[in-house]
């Protein structure tokens, strides 16, 4: 066990071995879950200067903010990290929808066997 990075005050991103931490992103205001996307160093310290959610965009092979194109920006209101460091939780405010579909939240699928049920 870490010590200073899991009780510390220290921010210490436990990144992977591409570079990345899981970022979970919920409204800030309704609690609902809106996307789960990853963050490199160059993608947090972005986020924590500009209070706007960056990500790495493994598909792109680059750094984007979310918004960049559509405006579907998301403001920072909180961000939290667990425990071990391995994952950040972004508390946000979206600027319209989060996914890139158009649907407000990634998460409107259900699973009902071996079905998916559109919920938007």
């Amino acid at each position: 066990m870490d010590q200073d990075r899991e009780n510390g005050t220290a921010l210490q991103p436990k990144f992977d071995a591409a570079g990345l931490v899981t970022g979970v992103v919920t409204d800030a205001g309704s609690g609902e879950l809106l996307m789960v996307a990853h963050l490199n160093a160059e993608a947090l310290a972005a986020t924590i200067k500009t209070g706007e959610a960056h990500f790495w965009s493994r598909s792109r092979g680059r750094l984007w903010r979310k918004g960049e194109s559509s405006g579907h920006v998301l403001r920072v209101v909180e961000m939290r990290i667990d425990c071990d460091q391995d994952a950040i939780w972004i508390k946000a405010t979206p600027a319209g929808p989060a996914c890139h579909t158009g649907a407000r939240t990634c998460f409107y699928r259900k699973i009902e066997g071996d079905r998916l049920i559109d919920e938007r």
